[in-house]
């Protein structure tokens, strides 16, 4: 895999791990996602994404990984802001390990902004690092000055990651926030990898741009949408997969080197914005 320095925390990462947002419901489906979760790890795709958000995922995954070695895994979780006070902070990490099966999380972050002072939910996360409960301490959902303020309340320990909406489709954190990260050497994250569509017909302009760089690469689309996503360093992805097959068409998404004619390419057929835009989120 393409493993690299995930922010200042010290651990080595896959540029490309598994999400965990909106897994099947039926039993069925939920054993061919453990599966695939487990493939995944075997694969190399060690980062497995979750929050406590996201209904019965960290039980979820806490079966997949079950018996696996814990030092091998890079499991993040998410508390949410209405439990994102001092003390909700630190329970609700609690629950997440206890959902997990896990004593520590490699990193946990605030999944958005929230009604609770910033102050209180980053002394939360300190406190947490000095316990040894997570890792490192990070943020999702979070535009340049959110980002910036969430610096400010820290008083010994770094943000290591920002987690938001990235693909394709959505790229305005191009402009500012994914340069001022790479400054200060913290990880982008991007979830929801391939948008809310399906990939375009390769009868348009857009599939068709796509359709000639897959076959240059001997490719599917999803696998050039990810290469582009981490075509350099301090980016991530995090696709969900709930099927053998696709976890391995996103594992092997890594074997793909873009060159600069083909990120050209993509770069007009699907163009960043011009202007600063609010920050995107699903």
């Amino acid at each position: 895999m393409n493993n690299r320095q995930f922010g200042q925390s010290g651990a080595v990462v896959s540029a490309i791990g598994q999400g965990s947002w909106q897994f099947p419901g039926s039993k069925n489906a939920l054993e061919e996602t453990k599966k695939a979760l487990r493939y995944g790890v075997e694969l190399g795709m060690t980062h497995i994404d979750t929050a406590e958000m996201y209904d019965d995922a960290e039980l979820v995954i806490a079966e997949a990984i079950k018996g696996l070695a814990r030092e091998e895994l890079f499991l993040v979780s998410k508390v949410l802001p209405s439990n994102a006070s001092y003390e909700g902070t630190l329970s609700a990490c609690e629950k997440s390990l206890k959902r997990l099966g896990v004593d520590y999380l490699d990193c946990y972050l605030l999944h958005w902004r929230g009604k609770y002072p910033l102050e209180q939910t980053m002394s939360a996360l300190e406190k947490l690092v000095d316990d040894g409960k997570i890792k490192s301490l990070g943020v999702s959902n979070f535009d340049m000055a959110d980002l910036k303020e969430a610096e400010s309340k820290l008083k010994k320990h770094k943000i290591v990651c920002n987690q938001v909406l990235y693909n394709v489709y959505e790229r305005g954190i191009e402009r500012n926030l994914i340069p001022y990260c790479q400054k200060k050497e913290i990880a982008v994250v991007g979830y929801t990898p391939f948008g809310l569509r399906k990939p375009p017909a390769t009868n348009s302009k857009q599939g068709a741009v796509l359709d000639s760089i897959c076959q240059k690469h001997a490719a599917t689309p999803r696998q050039i949408m990810l290469s582009f996503l981490i075509r350099e360093e301090l980016l991530f992805t995090i696709p969900k997969a709930a099927q053998s097959a696709h976890t391995k068409e996103n594992a092997d998404a890594i074997r793909i080197k873009l060159d600069s004619a083909d990120i050209e390419r993509i770069n007009e057929a699907f163009p960043a914005p011009d202007r600063d835009v609010p920050l995107a989120m699903v």
